[in-house]
């Protein structure tokens, strides 16, 4: 990435004149502390409260998915993050034997975290659970969580976490043309639906199609209110569970939804990592023999979000998919 090796160079250099200026006077201030000075602090308020975070660190740790899009997209360089739950979408970091491995949610090794002596840590998403002692094992970093936050508009929530890595980052302008980008996107799409047909949002995985609920549902829930769409299907005590609700294929045919979009969960892995049984997800709903008579099917509305939507659910996954919609609405 030719920006990161820029940056590199213009560090170098100023590094290089601190030290030239150091010689010259007693008392100066290391290289180290006179960069540290010259960039400041930002006071942000992420989702547990305000917190003064340095501007441009000089190592960060990310744990959020749904941040790292953007971090990629501005060359910022991390030390560490969870390549075990990244798949093969961001090659800038985990091909790079210089990032090391948080490894997964489940089990990570938060150890990796504290031997990077970061000056910030991009928590949440997939590793709230472990705030806490992440914050305790680094008292020496800014640490924040500016993942979307349950019950809060999600899009507003993705536009409120770019705007802070702006300010972190100096990429402000950066920030603000992701959020109008994803602003017209979401008019464009809700122009594009005629306020009538019905919707049904499903994922696969392991060859099962699973029911998604409008609003709370994972992914594709907060679409419905955005978009105004009419629900095919809602069913009372729905979740946000990942896996999607046990609702039967049968019930999902029976309210004939003249739109089915749908998450394919496994198409973000590689083949040998994927769930045993696994199937595209255009093949699956094509060939139910449960969904065969429905609108959706028979009229081939269908539209199947990017392969890589799984793991990234960030501001710039959801500008693309309200593009897509839009086209494909638009189309019908």
């Amino acid at each position: 990435m030719t920006a990161r090796f820029s940056r590199g160079a213009a560090v170098a250099l100023t590094l290089g004149a601190a030290l030239a200026l150091s010689a010259c006077a007693s008392g100066s201030a290391a290289p180290e502390e006179t960069a540290q000075a010259d960039s400041g602090t930002v006071t942000v308020t992420d989702n547990h409260g305000e917190v003064e975070v340095p501007v441009n660190p000089k190592t960060v740790v990310a744990l959020d998915n749904t941040a790292f899009d953007t971090l990629d997209e501005w060359d910022v360089e991390l030390a560490a993050v969870p390549k075990d739950v990244m798949g093969s979408v961001w090659p800038d970091y985990t091909e790079n034997e210089d990032v090391a491995n948080v490894g997964n949610h489940r089990e990570p090794n938060l150890e990796v975290i504290v031997a990077e002596q970061p000056d910030l840590i991009i928590g949440g998403y997939r590793f709230a659970d472990y705030y806490d002692q992440i914050k305790e094992q680094n008292p020496q970093a800014a640490v924040i969580e500016i993942a979307p936050r349950e019950g809060e508009d999600e899009f507003g929530e993705l536009k409120r976490q770019t705007e802070i890595l702006g300010q972190i980052f100096e990429h402000e302008e950066e920030a603000a043309a992701l959020n109008d980008e994803l602003d017209a996107a979401i008019a464009g799409a809700k122009d594009a639906y005629n306020g009538t047909d019905t919707v049904m949002a499903v994922n696969t995985s392991a060859g099962q199609i699973g029911y998604i609920a409008p609003e709370v549902g994972r992914s594709l829930g907060p679409v419905f209110p955005a978009l105004g769409w009419k629900a095919a299907l809602e069913v009372e005590g729905a979740t946000n569970d990942h896996q999607g609700d046990d609702i039967s294929v049968e019930a999902i045919a029976a309210s004939n939804p003249d739109w089915i979009v749908a998450l394919d969960r496994d198409a973000a892995f590689v083949p040998e990592e994927r769930e045993p049984g696994s199937a595209p997800a255009d093949e699956l709903l094509k060939n139910s023999e449960a969904l065969r008579n429905v609108t959706a099917v028979q009229q081939d509305q269908i539209v199947i979000l990017d392969s890589d939507f799984y793991l990234t659910e960030g501001i710039q996954a959801y500008t693309e998919l309200f593009e897509q919609l839009q086209e494909a609405f638009s189309a019908a």
